[in-house]
């Protein structure tokens, strides 16, 4: 029973050409058993032949060049049909013949130029075979042999069907592998923005700041000391980030946990931004992607914060439920209209984030707030796919 139910997948792990053989041999078999004989196709009537060396011939003839059905199909096709034909002119009815139609559904699904070329020589074929066994045979009606014929015909239409229907298939999968490609491409574009622009920003603000301290030694060590930092920890994430390219790497390796946050938020201080946080709740025990989305928020709003609002109060809400996580980032001060979620026109930034935040069903608004500052909130729900 095992071996049964494996053996459709030892038979597709054998090579095309194999299975095509097999399949002509087993034709083969099946037509040299005495009790079948003379028992296949009849067009014509002509008179039965005892089955004979001729008889032997044809079957060897109609069976064996179905090995050749996929690479060359149009030779395959003319082999069978001579020996159709040689079939039923000698009368030996062979139950082989069934290998025609075989043949003419491998051509229609396999040639790949001059198929209009080969039907109409099939056809022309067929109409000298219908003559002559006309002549030879006992007078069958024409109707005979136009019904046969539209029997082939579906033959070759059902192959050139199948053959369109994985062109089709082909093409789907095709745009489908582009539209992921693309897809990937713009997701490790907002990556990039998301741990370039932050770290470098937090790097320009801190150096900028350390030109001013030549008086203060100390104050100059810890502000190169930030500098440095940041540098490092931008070539961290960065790391991260290729890692994402890397399909063996593990899951923990690419998602950065919501406990990173902290580093972020002391990291945004020196800098020289006033940052309050307040993290409520556990996090969940499986997150998805959500922590990484949740991480990125406040990354962003962070790094506008920085831009647009430096030296205002700025405050950091994450909460932690069971079934989502809400951040909320507000920024005191008039607002700055390149902080609104176009961002600077990237395409990335904010606007990037409401799409992430959108792919997991949550929820995402960055506006000005009516007493000044800026507001940023994301309703993330948790457990979805990363």
């Amino acid at each position: 029973m095992i071996a049964l139910r494996r053996f459709p997948d030892l038979w597709r792990r054998l090579d095309a050409t194999v299975r095509d053989l097999l399949l002509g041999l087993l034709l083969l078999t099946v037509s040299l058993l005495p009790v079948l004989q003379r028992h296949g196709t009849r067009l014509g009537g002509v008179a039965d032949r005892p089955f004979d060396a001729g008889a032997a011939a044809v079957v060897l003839l109609e069976c064996l060049p179905l090995v050749l059905r996929r690479r060359r199909p149009a030779l395959c096709l003319a082999l069978v049909s001579l020996a159709f034909a040689a079939d039923q002119l000698r009368g030996y009815h062979l139950v082989s013949g069934v290998a025609l139609l075989v043949a003419l559904v491998s051509t229609g699904l396999h040639l790949q130029r001059r198929r209009r070329a080969a039907a109409l020589l099939f056809s022309a074929a067929y109409v000298v075979l219908a003559v002559a066994l006309g002549r030879l045979g006992s007078g069958e009606p024409v109707s005979e042999f136009v019904t046969f014929y539209l029997v082939l015909t579906l033959g070759w239409g059902g192959g050139a069907w199948l053959r369109a229907a994985r062109i089709t298939e082909a093409e789907r999968r095709s745009r489908v592998a582009e539209d992921t490609r693309t897809a990937e491409r713009a997701r490790i574009a907002r990556e990039l923005h998301d741990v370039v622009t932050h770290h470098v920003t937090a790097m320009v603000v801190q150096a900028e700041a350390a030109r001013y301290l030549t008086a203060a030694p100390d104050r100059l060590d810890q502000a190169l000391t930030a500098v440095t930092d940041t540098g490092r920890r931008a070539i961290t994430d960065l790391r991260h980030l290729l890692d994402l390219l890397d399909p063996g790497h593990g899951a923990e390796a690419r998602t950065p946990a919501v406990g990173r946050l902290l580093t972020l938020v002391e990291q945004t201080r020196r800098a020289g931004q006033p940052v309050e946080f307040t993290e409520e709740g556990a996090p969940a025990a499986s997150t998805g992607s959500a922590d990484l989305v949740a991480y990125r928020v406040v990354q962003e709003a962070l790094t506008n914060a920085l831009k647009h609002a430096r030296g205002n109060r700025t405050s950091v809400r994450v909460s932690h439920g069971t079934k989502e996580i809400t951040v909320e980032v507000t920024t005191d001060g008039a607002g700055s209209p390149a902080a609104s979620p176009g961002g600077s026109g990237s395409g990335r930034g904010l606007a990037g984030l409401r799409e992430r935040v959108d792919v997991l069903g949550g929820d995402f608004s960055a506006r000005p707030r009516t007493n000044g500052g800026f507001l940023v909130r994301a309703r993330i729900p948790a457990g979805g796919a990363s």
